[in-house]
C-alpha cells in the first residue's frame, strides 16, 4: 500500500505484484495474507527480519526509504537539501507516531468462538490494512489460519470516523465466505506538520482449534507514510497523490504487534444424557 499503507501482503498483501504497490489499498484483494509479498515496503525495525539473509538490514526504513531521501534519489531529485531533511523528520514523525496493538484472551476453549480487537494509529493512507499472522516476522509470518485458528465471522472495521466499514469486504463474493483475517480501512489521513493522526479497529471473530494447545496470534499493519506530508507527494494529471518515492519506492511500511500466546483447554465434556444437573 504504499503511502496507503501499502500493504501487503499477499499478505496479499499486501502486495506487490512487482515492486510496485497499491496506493488505494488492495481494491480487488479480499483474501488472507502474510506480509512477505510486501517487497518494496521498508520494515520498521530488524526484529521482524531476525535470523533472515544478509538482506535484512537493506529492508529498515532508515537503510531502505530514509537515506534515499536525504541522498536526493529517484523522485526525491527535485527536493532541495533543506526540503529533504524536512521530509525525513516528517515520515520518522509519522512512524514514531504509527502503532498497532492486538487484545486477545489468554485462555479459550477447545472449538470456542472468540473475538480479537486490533487497534492501529497514525500511518498514511487514504488506505491502510491488518492482517492476522502466526509471528511478528516480516518472511516468516503466515496467515493465522496456518497456527490452527480458523475465522468464524466476517470482520468489523471500524473507521478513523467511528463508522462500520463494509465496502471493501463485500466486493467477496457471499458464496465464498467474508470470514477472512485480512481487512483495508479507509479514510485514513495523517498530517506530519501537525501531528494529527488517525486512529481505526477491527473485531476478528475467530474459533479455535479442537486441538489443546498454545498458538500463536498477531497483527500485521501495512500502512503509508509519505502522503502525510505535502513534501512527501506529487500530483499526477487526473489529479491523484503520489508518493514521491514513486509506486516502486519504499515508503509503505511493515509493522507488528506483539505476540498473543494464547492456550488452548479441553472443552468440559457433555453430561450424558439423563444426569443430574451438577450441584452447586
Amino acid at each position: 500500500m504504499r503511502s496507503v499503507a501499502g500493504l501487503v501482503v499477499v499478505i496479499v498483501a499486501v502486495f506487490v505484484g512487482g515492486a510496485g504497490a497499491f496506493p488505494g489499498g488492495t481494491p480487488s484483494y479480499q483474501t488472507d495474507v502474510a506480509p512477505y509479498c510486501a517487497g518494496c515496503h521498508s520494515s520498521r525495525n530488524l526484529e521482524m527480519l531476525e535470523g533472515g539473509h544478509d538482506r535484512a538490514k537493506k529492508e529498515t526504513a532508515e537503510r531502505k526509504h530514509i537515506s534515499l531521501i536525504l541522498s536526493g534519489q529517484k523522485g526525491y531529485a527535485s527536493l532541495t537539501e533543506t526540503d529533504r531533511k524536512t521530509l525525513a523528520e516528517q515520515i520518522r514523525a509519522v512512524d514514531e507516531a504509527s502503532t498497532v496493538s492486538i487484545t486477545a484472551p489468554a485462555q479459550v476453549l477447545a472449538g470456542e468462538v472468540f473475538p480479537v480487537t486490533v487497534q492501529v494509529t497514525g500511518g498514511a493512507g487514504p488506505v491502510v490494512a491488518i492482517a492476522l499472522v502466526d509471528r511478528a516476522h516480516r518472511w516468516y509470518a503466515r496467515p493465522a489460519a496456518s497456527a490452527g485458528w480458523s475465522s468464524a465471522a466476517p470482520p468489523q472495521v471500524t473507521g478513523p470516523d467511528g463508522q462500520l466499514q463494509t465496502a471493501w469486504l463485500e466486493k467477496r463474493p457471499a458464496e465464498d465466505g467474508r470470514e477472512i483475517s485480512f481487512v483495508n480501512i479507509t479514510g485514513v489521513e495523517a498530517d506530519a506538520a501537525t501531528g494529527r493522526w488517525s486512529s481505526a479497529s477491527v473485531v476478528f471473530t475467530l474459533r479455535a482449534p479442537l486441538e489443546p494447545g498454545t498458538l500463536p496470534l498477531a497483527a500485521a499493519y501495512l500502512y503509508g507514510t509519505e502522503k502525510a506530508t505535502v513534501l512527501g507527494y506529487t500530483t499526477n494529471a487526473v489529479g491523484w497523490k503520489e508518493p514521491r518515492g514513486g509506486l516502486g519506492g519504499a515508503s509503505g511500511r511493515v509493522l507488528f504487534s506483539d505476540v498473543s500466546q494464547i492456550e488452548v483447554v479441553p472443552a468440559a465434556p457433555p453430561a450424558p444424557a439423563g444426569a443430574p444437573p451438577p450441584v452447586e
